[in-house]
């Protein structure tokens, strides 16, 4: 195993059997152990999905312990004063992200576990579960293998399984990419088998009853599995090894819509949606997770971009500071330390918008949004010489991304921001004819590809930070000054996470053979800038 093992034992058998027909019922019977009895495929669904809500809905965990002072710094979505060894991302935040990870791999693996030991006719009754499962499992796994590399992944995860016996629990690191080619094979196999999967009545209802994220609704689970296959494969196209099967089963993703569907409109978007409030899956403390110590300040690079080009979505991510007179101000990663704290005293800075954003309690846990999936097409069909569809699908992404954040607003409980400035079709016109945003007006492939990559930038921003820094080294093409930490080795932003220390401890020997990598500096097997 990966980590402490008495913690991931003791974690497991007590959500093994949690989970219920309702949000409400999942409550009760978190905190009353005497209801732990009986697990079913349908209730370890759910129990695995909640297993993993804080890196999915927005929560002070997740903003403020992790993501404050990592990717939200690195892709500069956030003005912050500079301070020493500010590049190495903490042991709090690499140690939490890791376990809570590995917890929620732990229920993965007790979902496999308990859907091992049915019948046949049972496996076949609650095969939609497993396939929705592991398309769930394998878009967090994906998110841990960009930050680290090699991660223990195959025999991880087994304490429960193996009896208990950790001396057959202790796990090797997978590489990377073989991690990428074994969850591709999968999601390639669940694409075309869910498309004929024939799901009896009783299993249709606990489905849509247990599935948190698309209320078993099985044309958006088609569309997620899809999306998320265009994800990891644009992930990997760029490397000699995945290249090819990235060109290939890309170009068979979109062009085959009735058969591989996708998330084109943001009808589609795969998003945990909070319905009522209170529950224990409510974003109550987004509002401090962003929000405390001025972790909602805006960057200057992004605010700016939005400021000079009239981005119609500015009013919608961003507001003024207090004692700005309603100017839009970022803070310049490039003043000293003493500038800038004397900068965020005054009140002026910009922050990231209260309705539309971090008070806004309905805001969803975002998975894949329709902009993002047109840009990752316009991508493919820029770098296949297709430039009319391209651009097709670059205006599309933009437009989509515009009508995203007005729908976060409509869904916002919060209007201390007051009202933004919506939208016009002339508005957005103007804008995606503005020089730096201009298809037309880019006059090579490396331009365009500017192009999207800002786009990526400035719709991800603190929205989907680690997306938007894994898409910022990929691309390497967002033009970002930072700092130089001349008190630090490391500089600069790093590559990739280390490991955290529990690594060393309890899984020493699997470590030691992933030890020479194990350096900031070093970097994924995907990032070929």
């Amino acid at each position: 195993m990966n980590m402490n093992f008495k913690k991931i034992f003791i974690y497991t058998l007590l959500i093994s059997g949690l989970a219920s027909c309702t949000i409400d019922d999942f409550a009760d019977d978190y905190s009353d152990p005497s209801k732990l009895a009986g697990t079913t495929v349908g209730k370890q669904f759910t129990g695995m999905i909640m297993s993993n809500r804080q890196s999915v809905l927005p929560s002070y965990w997740d903003y403020f312990v992790i993501k404050r002072i990592t990717s939200n710094r690195f892709t500069q979505s956030v003005g912050w004063v500079n301070i020493e060894n500010q590049y190495v991302p903490g042991s709090a935040a690499v140690n939490d992200r890791w376990d809570n990870y590995y917890n929620f791999m732990a229920q993965y693996r007790e979902l496999q576990k308990v859907y091992d030991g049915l019948t046949d006719v049972k496996k076949q009754d609650n095969r939609v579960f497993m396939i929705a499962a592991a398309t769930y499992f394998y878009d967090h796994t994906q998110q841990v293998v960009d930050l680290h590399g090699d991660i223990p992944w195959t025999e991880a995860g087994m304490l429960s399984t193996n009896g208990g016996d950790y001396s057959k629990s202790y796990a090797g690191y997978d590489k990377a990419s073989d991690i990428y080619t074994k969850m591709l094979d999968d999601l390639a196999g669940f694409a075309t088998e869910i498309g004929s999967l024939q799901i009896n009545p009783a299993s249709a209802v606990e489905f849509k009853t247990q599935d948190l994220i698309n209320n078993g609704d099985i044309d958006m689970w088609k569309k997620y599995i899809n999306s998320l296959r265009l994800k990891m494969l644009t992930r990997v196209s760029g490397t000699s090894e995945f290249s090819a099967r990235a060109k290939s089963e890309i170009a068979s993703i979109l062009s085959n819509p009735s058969q591989f569907p996708i998330v084109a409109d943001n009808a589609s978007n795969i998003m945990w949606d909070i319905y009522f409030l209170g529950s224990v899956i409510g974003t109550n403390d987004f509002r401090s997770g962003l929000e405390d110590w001025n972790g909602n300040i805006a960057g200057k690079a992004i605010l700016d971009h939005m400021v000079v080009n009239e981005d119609p979505r500015l009013t919608y991510v961003f507001q003024p500071g207090i004692e700005s007179n309603g100017a839009y101000l970022g803070l310049d990663p490039l003043m000293n330390p003493t500038d800038q704290n004397e900068l965020v005293l005054t009140q002026t800075l910009s922050v990231y918008n209260f309705s539309t954003i971090s008070r806004n309690q309905y805001f969803p846990g975002i998975l894949i949004t329709a902009p993002e999936v047109h840009l990752m097409a316009a991508e493919y069909y820029l770098k296949e010489g297709q430039d009319a569809t391209a651009k097709m699908h670059f205006e599309e992404a933009v437009k989509k991304s515009i009508g995203f954040y007005q729908y976060l607003r409509s869904i916002s409980n919060n209007a201390e921001s007051g009202a933004p400035v919506v939208p016009t079709e002339q508005s957005i016109s103007n804008y995606l004819a503005m020089d730096e945003i201009s298809w037309s007006a880019a006059s090579s492939m490396d331009e365009k590809l500017s192009l999207i990559a800002d786009q990526k930038w400035l719709h991800f921003n603190v929205i989907q930070s680690n997306e938007n820094w894994h898409e910022l080294r990929r691309l390497g093409k967002v033009d970002l000054d930072f700092w130089t930490d001349n008190s630090n080795q490391q500089n600069l932003p790093p590559s990739r996470w280390m490991y955290p220390g529990s690594e060393q401890t309890y899984n020493m020997e699997n470590y030691v053979k992933v030890q020479p990598q194990d350096k900031l500096t070093n970097t994924l097997f995907w990032d070929v800038n």
